[in-house]
């Protein structure tokens, strides 16, 4: 990603992430919101002038298949009535439009309903395709839906609200649109996911106000309903922001789709073009760099009234306006369950199978008749509901966060010895298992609105990534009432009755809930937004994914060990903490091969395991690191201090098979050689005592090997004109951590 990509920054997602998460709790209740008032169908003649006044203009990607059509012409009738095959659709829609050369029966189906005892009305815009293609899903049929609510006493706009991916994603809304401008719908393509466009560049989405700009929503940031220059909370348009976003091709019985024969007017050029699809998230070894931004193509403007074709060089078409009442003889919109080109995890292909087989009816849909459901902004709801006694008070609802990022080899680390992170230069996914609903990343953000209280595993995974999955804790309190914005294993740290850490995956200088040092932007204010409580998935609102090339999965095999494992944690020298979780027996996690690893495990007593982990060169023809019966106590963690300890002092010895220059040098470096060794046989010390029973014995050989590692410290300085900068700074890394773990040590009862 460039740097002038309109990513937010990780330290400023952080802090917005810790004032969401803490503040917005303060005084609610996480009940259901309010009822809605009661709704009646508009006159006819009410109705047809709302939609005529505000039916949409609509901008399409150059790449675009499917457009606003009429179902009616490939209807049928069954048993239980009307209904649209989904076969019957997509092959008749494509003989059509082959027929024509242009998009066929252009249509756009309206609603309109009013508050009673209210001036408050709503008039909705149903766009039907005949077949969806998306990263995350694909479908027989599709529906999306424009609600634009508008008091009738002034006959101004009040809200635009325009559907997203799922209700797990916040939709494109904006409060309080200019009400001489008409409604404008940039459609994603493929899945027509409807962004809005308010602003002087109509075909190109704005997520933040520009210098002569408005932003396109007005949806509210995670740190204050004010500051949508952090981050609005809404899918927008990935492609149209820089964003590489990879397609897949949706398979039926074992083939792509186009090849079957009750399809024989669809073909591969039928589909989303191939220069922005992936054929397997697995076959790819590293993330796609290739995929095309969003480019306008055709169109679609309303025909009724005295509207007139905008100004633009693509092609501009006309489209008819009807009354969803035409519809509703349509009983159902049918399809078989479609399936993924490549394996998917086990629960999931179910899971989501109303996401690969077709759409509902729109009017058996409670947003039907009440629009304000739909409404996934609480700060616009609660705006509404001070205007109007018929819109019900917004209620709290859990959100998760993360920030998806890359690990990449650090340039301050020695070659395979360390990481960093970046943001990730492609879309990623984000799925609950608990509550599989996939939702895309949008600027490498995932945000999973709605999630139910409880214990959920969160699984995050891109094309040419291994796959990240972790346990995460939401909508939890902790002893004030106020949700640590943490996930499950991040804590606050404390202490048992022997003095031992309780059980956090918190790093020593690090936490979720407070900003970064010296971030002077303002991040972080409390939010003014009632309706979130934030959780932040990954580590401190971050989850790392690792190229496919790259990664080797480290298992922690928990069977046969003594202590009941309750957190994982892995941390890198030089990316530090990359992930923690709850633990609930074995787990495993993918990690770089180019990092040098220590993972920690807690029990249920707060007793603290600490293993060192150098995946490359792993075992030859394995590509697993395996942790067999982790332990937990004094001699786990003296025996980390012995393993880092002794790597560090090897590494350091290796330089005198080379050319020190001076004999000064030289006497710097056996003396920092000789502090490792220092530690290395006091650690070593320690973990036999303590195997011995013998307490006081391992306490005593741990303060030797603090005093050791103090030296080290002091000769890592006397010795860098004899150390290569980047081992000297894997060194200053290691001992940092070494004095951490030793202390740690000291300070835990169990042996």
């Amino acid at each position: 990603m460039t740097d002038d990509h309109p990513s937010l920054r990780r330290r400023t997602l952080l802090a917005a992430i810790a004032g969401a998460g803490t503040a917005s709790v303060a005084g609610c209740s996480f009940a259901q919101r309010e009822d809605d008032g009661e709704t009646t169908a508009a006159d006819e003649e009410t109705a047809r002038s709302l939609a005529e006044r505000f039916a949409p203009t609509l901008y399409f990607d150059a790449d675009e298949r499917w457009f606003p059509t009429d179902p009616r012409p490939y209807a049928s009738e069954s048993d239980d009535g009307a209904v649209v095959d989904g076969f019957d659709a997509l092959d008749g829609y494509h003989e059509r439009y082959a027929s024509v050369g242009e998009p066929p029966n252009r249509t756009l189906f309206y609603n309109a309903v009013e508050y009673a005892d209210s001036p408050l009305a709503v008039v909705q815009f149903w766009c039907y395709a005949a077949f969806d293609q998306f990263t995350t899903n694909f479908h027989w049929h599709d529906w999306e839906v424009l609600h634009v609510f508008v008091d009738t006493d002034t006959g101004d706009p009040q809200l635009y609200v325009a559907s997203s991916h799922s209700r797990k994603v916040p939709n494109n809304e904006f409060l309080d649109p200019d009400p001489a401008i008409g409604p404008r719908v940039l459609s994603e393509l493929g899945s027509h996911s409807s962004a809005l466009s308010v602003n002087d560049e109509p075909d190109q989405f704005q997520r933040l106000p520009g210098a002569d700009l408005l932003a396109d929503i007005t949806n509210s940031a995670i740190g204050t309903v004010e500051d949508v220059a952090e981050l609005p909370l809404a899918y927008g348009l990935p492609r149209d922001e820089g964003a590489r976003l990879p397609y897949l091709v949706p398979e039926y019985e074992g083939e792509p789709v186009y090849e079957h024969d009750r399809l024989p007017n669809v073909d591969r050029e039928s589909l989303v073009p191939e220069d922005v699809t992936v054929r397997s998230f697995e076959s790819l070894s590293s993330p796609p760099t290739d995929l095309p931004e969003r480019e306008t193509g055709a169109v679609l403007y309303p025909g009724a009234g005295d509207r007139e074709a905008p100004e633009t060089d693509a092609e501009a078409y006309a489209y008819d306006l009807a009354p969803t009442t035409d519809l509703e003889h349509i009983t159902a919109f049918t399809g078989p369950q479609l399936s993924f080109e490549f394996a998917v995890p086990a629960f999931a292909e179910d899971a989501v199978a109303s996401h690969i087989t077709t759409a509902g009816v729109p009017w058996t849909q409670s947003r039907y008749e009440n629009p304000a459901a739909d409404i996934t902004d609480p700060a616009h709801r609660a705006a509404l509901a001070e205007r109007y006694d018929a819109i019900g008070d917004a209620a709290p609802v859990n959100t998760v966060v993360s920030r998806v990022a890359e690990t990449i080899s650090s340039d301050d680390a020695p070659d395979g010895e360390g990481l960093t992170t970046r943001p990730t230069t492609v879309e990623a996914v984000a799925l609950f298992e608990s509550d599989p609903e996939a939702v895309p990343t949008f600027l490498g953000v995932a945000v999973v609105d709605d999630v139910p209280a409880g214990d959920h595993r969160l699984t995050v995974n891109g094309a040419g990534f291994a796959p990240h999955s972790e346990r995460v804790g939401v909508g939890t309190e902790s002893e004030t009432g106020t949700e640590t914005a943490t996930t499950e294993a991040g804590t606050e740290t404390g202490t048992t009755e022997a003095g031992a850490e309780t059980a956090t995956a918190t790093p020593a200088d690090a936490s979720a809930t407070t900003t970064a040092e010296g971030d002077d932007d303002g991040a972080g204010e409390p939010s003014t937004d009632p309706g979130r409580r934030v959780t932040a998935g990954g580590v401190a609102g971050e989850v790392p994914l690792v190229a496919r090339e790259d990664a080797r999965k480290l298992e922690v095999d928990a069977d046969g060990t003594d202590a009941d494992l309750t957190a994982l944690a892995v941390e890198d020298d030089f990316a530090g903490r990359l992930y923690e979780s709850p633990l609930s027996g074995s787990d495993a996690v993918y990690v770089h091969r180019g990092g040098a690893y220590t993972a920690e495990v807690r029990d249920a007593a707060g007793a603290i395991g600490a293993f060192r982990v150098n995946p490359d060169p792993g075992p030859e023809g394995d590509e697993r690191i395996r942790i067999d019966e982790p332990e937990t106590g004094k001699a786990s963690l003296a025996s980390f201090l012995a393993s880092i300890a002794t790597e560090t002092a090897d590494e350091l010895e290796a330089l005198f098979d080379g050319e020190v220059p001076l004999d000064g040098e030289a006497n710097a470096l056996r003396g920092l050689v000789r502090a490792f060794a220092a530690v290395v046989e006091a650690a070593t010390r320690a973990v036999e005592l303590a195997r011995a029973g013998d307490r006081a014995g391992a306490n005593r050989q741990l303060r030797a090997v603090a005093d050791a590692l103090e030296r080290a410290v002091e000769r890592i300085d006397a010795a860098s004109d004899a150390v290569p900068e980047t081992l000297a700074n894997a060194a200053a890394n290691r001992v940092e951590q070494a004095q951490r773990r030793a202390e740690q040590a000291r300070r835990i009862e169990k042996l």
